[in-house]
Order: structure tokens, then sequence, then C-alpha cells
């Protein structure tokens, strides 16, 4: 490449540039005095790496909880990521099923790398250790992570995610607060003795139902299954999407909450009495699926596999075993 040909392409990227700044009635040269100006961007600086690190702050001197804020931290990043891709499905113009399907894919991988490496969680902190620094934390608990029940309200209609003991005695006529109020994870945040609310739960209402039940508005008609039920239900090459919504639907209703039950298993339970999770969530009935039976994507499922529910991951853990 000689010299003309170089001075060429930057004679074309300034003309790009006159033309962009011209529209925005902004001086191009202006600009380029703060480019010239400008430090070069360094990988820690674009990531705000001190920050980052900087964000892990144990309660107690017990070392294996930095393990359990780390990967904490981690979930919670790619329940963000999750939730990006999903605005992106539901401000979208449909049909579209490419771009349906490739976002999807993207939400899939990421909890599909929670659920493989929650034997971070599972396996990699010392039992002792953890039912020690525990105490420090109550009332707080994992069941209060706000993205996930975000991520839930996106993908589905909210009667999907009534109790199942109630979900009969609503339609589709039934007001959001009444349904909001039956939503399923609330059983899971009482206190195993009296029945009553939880402090962990009347935390996490007070900080998040506001912001639920507007979510919960904002995606009646674009939450996932109401996407998938408009515009592609029995459409022609519907088959990949139907295949990734189960996907979807396995990960988030039964991987996950199952990855968790094997950790609760390891760390909590104690014959011949249970210990009380952190935040006195009654996680023995909270966490298996088959108690709850939530599924985003009804209408994609057989009355077989809603029956057997769950069976799917205790015959790969034996399969593993």
């Amino acid at each position: 490449m000689n010299k003309s040909e170089i001075d060429q392409k930057i004679l074309d990227r300034i003309k790009q540039l006159e033309d962009k700044y011209e529209v925005m009635g902004q001086d191009m040269v202006s600009y380029l005095d703060g480019l010239l100006h400008a430090d070069f961007l360094k990988y820690w600086d674009y990531i705000n790496l001190d920050s980052l690190l900087g964000l892990q702050q144990p309660k107690t001197g017990f070392p294996d909880e930095m393990v359990f804020i780390v990967y904490h931290q981690i979930t919670e990043l790619y329940f963000k990521l999750s939730l990006w891709e999903m605005k992106q499905v539901q401000e979208h113009n449909h049909p579209d099923s490419a771009f349906f399907l490739a976002r999807l894919k993207r939400i899939n991988n990421y909890l599909e790398h929670l659920c493989h490496s929650f034997n971070i969680m599972t396996d990699g902190m010392e039992r002792e250790q953890f039912l020690k620094f525990r105490m420090s934390l109550l009332p707080s608990s994992g069941f209060q992570s706000g993205q996930y029940r975000m991520l839930e309200i996106g993908a589905t209609d909210l009667i999907n995610l009534v109790n199942r003991e109630k979900r009969d005695q609503y339609n589709d006529y039934t007001t959001l607060d009444e349904l909001y109020e039956n939503i399923y994870w609330k059983t899971g945040a009482t206190e195993l003795k009296s029945g009553k609310k939880t402090l962990t739960l009347e935390h996490f209402e007070e900080k998040y139902s506001k912001k639920f039940m507007r979510l919960a508005e904002d995606v009646k008609r674009t939450n996932f299954n109401s996407l998938y039920l408009k515009h592609y239900e029995g459409q022609e090459g519907s088959e990949k999407l139907v295949k990734e919504l189960k996907r979807f639907d396995l990960l988030a209703n039964v991987d996950w909450p199952l990855a968790h039950y094997r950790s609760a298993v390891r760390y909590l339970q104690k014959d011949p009495v249970d210990i009380a999770a952190t935040g006195g969530t009654n996680w023995q009935k909270y966490l298996p699926p088959r108690f709850q039976t939530v599924i985003f994507f009804p209408k994609i499922w057989t009355q077989e596999d809603k029956k057997d529910w769950g069976k799917h991951w205790v015959l790969k853990q034996l399969g593993n075993s």
C-alpha cells in the first residue's frame, strides 16, 4: 500500500466525519482537537477494573466468603446480560424469527454457563466455613435477586408465575395486582414454623414490588410467551425457535433452581432436622421444580412433559454419578 492510497483513505474518513458532525450542527475540528489531546484508552480503565475488584467486601474473616460473594456477583452480571438481550427482543419489530432466535440463544448460553458453573458454589467452599460466615449475612438471601425475577416476568405472562395451587383460579381478566400477590416465589419466603412472611421477603418487596409491577404492565404484550403465541406459533420454520424456548424454560425453571437445591442439600441438609436458609426461606419446598411447576411457555410442552417437569435433570444427574 503506497502513501497516496493511505492518504485517500484518511480523506474519505474525514469527509464522513464532516458529514456526521454537520448533521448535528457541530464543529468537526473541535472534536478532532479533543481527540488529539485525549489519552490512549487502557483496558483497566475501560472496564473499570479497579472499581470492579473493590466491590468484594466480606463481612467475616473466613476465606471462602470471597468465593460466595464473587460467584453471586458473576451471576448478577449474567442476569444483566440476559435482560439486555430480552429488552432488545421486546423492543424489536416482529415477526423476525432470526432476530428473536439469535437473542434467545445468547440468553440460553448465559444461563447454561451459570448452571454448569454452579459447582463453584456447590463444591468450592468448605461446609464448616459456610455454616459460620452465613450467620453474618442474615437476613439477606440469594432469593432476593431482583434481576432474576425480572427475567421471569419478561419471559412469560404473569399468570404462569402464580403459585401452582392457585393458578387455575385465575384467567386472562385477572388483574396484575392479584396475580402478583399470588406469585409462586412468595411461598418460598415464609417462615418455616409460623408461615409468616420472612424479613427477607419484606425487604425484597419493599425494594422491588413497584418495579416488578411496572415491568409486568410494560411487557403484557411483549413478554417472550406473548410474542411467540402472537407472531410465531405454528409458522413455517418455527421449530428452531421452539427448541430454544424449551431450552430456556428448562434452564431457568429446572436446571437453575435444582443447581441451588443441590447446593442447599450440600450445605444445609442435616439429619434429622434441616438447617434453615439465611433468610429463613423454605428451600425444601421452594427449590424443587416439581413443587412449583413454573413453565414459561406451557403451549409448547405436552401434558406428559408437564407431569414429569424436572425429571430430565434427575436422570442427567444419575447418568453423571
